[in-house]
């Protein structure tokens, strides 16, 4: 798995928790690390004068995790040493005489920032990264962490640092930055415990979300994770099997298709990743067999990594607060609420305004509480966005190429607050091919790729 994204964003921090947790974790950077030293080096003893192997991180790591910071600050000479490792598992040496093969059944996390410094939202993920996709198959996951501007999530972020360098020195005033010493003070207190006991200062204020859901302890979960995966060694079923063959191929068509591509190229090596992924979700239910559902859940974590909905998201919650505040500086203008403000004020009428057309058609007669008629122009940009929206995630998710009208109606009026009428639908959809997005032809949607 790797993370790239801009800095201070907790990259490190989490390659830490990882160290914390994981029952063999091994921890290096970029900068600090060459490629004798991540896989293995032949070296002199001085007082036999003979040949011998010295193992590097991943193999000390075998059956373990590898965790390596600034990645992308490696010399591409020592880059390429981990390709082997991450591909085959294994070290193969010939040095000095000496012919070995060791095993570096390891995984790899790595942290790694932009070619930029920042990431940039304007060009690809690919171009922001800058490694080879010689690389980039290699790692089943690539998350991209962007530092978001949002008041909530930064009001979130303060409140939760400052509670730890409280919480530290509230128990000795111990300056690790690793949190071992709380961990370890933690395990301290109840060595049978499967819950943390409650504790504000390391907790925060208790909600009613909180109140319902408990903090499994570390040395818990470093049992349960370590069980897991040496233990348990489920087996595909046929069902299992028949969809992940099913999913790769459609990923491949998908990938084909695309005009901008995603954060990884999909290659045979994905399928070895729907594999690893569904066989460990798998183990974390201490389960012996594979199933569909472990399947479903493994393609939505790789979905959501490959199409890089963080960017998705993000850019959303930025038109939802532009569209705030002008909807604020709208109030301003007209506080009364005349009729020449012509803006929408509810979120589930778009016909709020006393200039519309007041006969129904035809169409608005089948569906309940649809509005009056109108066209793409009379709905509010805000509405548009979110059909779009709801629309593009859908078929996306599903990597559908045609779909009917009436499903088009259920996933957008399902899938949050705002309610479209047929007829608003239509007009949204006749403007989607004006566009040449789509093309409608008898009551099917056809997507343009």
């Amino acid at each position: 798995m790797m993370m790239v994204g801009d800095p201070s964003v907790a990259k490190s921090q989490l390659l830490r928790a990882i160290m914390n947790i994981a029952p063999l974790a091994i921890s290096t950077t970029g900068r600090g690390s060459s490629g004798v030293g991540l896989t293995a080096a032949v070296t002199s003893d001085q007082e036999t004068g003979e040949r011998r192997l010295e193992a590097g991180a991943m193999v000390l790591a075998d059956r373990g995790v590898v965790c390596i910071d600034e990645f992308d600050k490696m010399n591409d000479q020592d880059r390429v040493a981990i390709h082997e490792v991450m591909e085959q598992q294994t070290v193969t040496i010939a040095k000095a005489g000496i012919h070995a093969s060791l095993n570096a059944r390891c995984s790899v996390v790595a942290a790694a920032n932009p070619i930029y410094g920042t990431y940039d939202r304007s060009l690809t993920p690919t171009k922001n990264i800058g490694l080879p996709d010689s690389l980039l198959s290699r790692f089943d996951l690539l998350f991209i962490v962007l530092d978001q501007m949002d008041p909530d999530i930064d009001r979130y972020i303060s409140e939760h640092v400052l509670r730890m360098h409280r919480y530290r020195s509230a128990i000795g005033g111990e300056a690790t930055l690793d949190g071992s010493s709380r961990y370890e003070r933690e395990d301290e207190t109840d060595t049978d415990s499967v819950f943390v006991k409650y504790n504000r200062m390391l907790h925060g204020k208790r909600t009613e979300k909180s109140r319902k859901r408990d903090t499994i302890a570390i040395k818990f979960l470093k049992k349960y994770i370590h069980y897991a995966k040496h233990r348990i060694q489920p087996e595909l079923t046929d069902e299992a099997s028949d969809h992940i063959a099913t999913t790769y191929a459609e990923l491949r068509n998908t990938s084909s298709n695309a005009k901008t591509g995603g954060t990884l190229p999909i290659t045979a090596r994905t399928l070895e990743t729907i594999i690893r992924l569904s066989t460990a979700h798998a183990k974390l239910k201490l389960s012996r067999k594979v199933s569909k559902s472990d399947v479903e859940a493994a393609l939505k974590v790789l979905n959501f990594a490959i199409y890089h909905k963080e960017l998705t998201e993000m850019e959303e919650r930025e038109q939802e607060r532009e569209r705030e505040l002008e909807r604020k500086r709208s109030a301003d203008h007209h506080p009364g609420g005349n009729d020449t403000d012509h803006r929408p004020r509810k979120k589930d009428r778009p016909d709020s305004g006393t200039s519309r057309k007041e006969g129904p058609t035809p169409e608005d007669m089948e569906v309940d509480d649809a509005p009056a008629a109108q066209s793409a122009a009379d709905v509010s940009q805000e509405r548009i966005e979110a059909f779009n929206s709801l629309f593009g995630q859908h078929m996306r998710t599903n990597r559908l190429d045609l779909i009917s009208i009436a499903d088009i109606e259920y996933v957008v009026n399902s899938g949050g607050d705002i309610h479209y009428s047929r007829t608003e639908i239509l007009s949204l959809l006749e403007k989607l091919q004006d566009d040449n997005r789509v093309m409608i032809a008898g009551g099917m949607i056809h997507m343009i790729s």
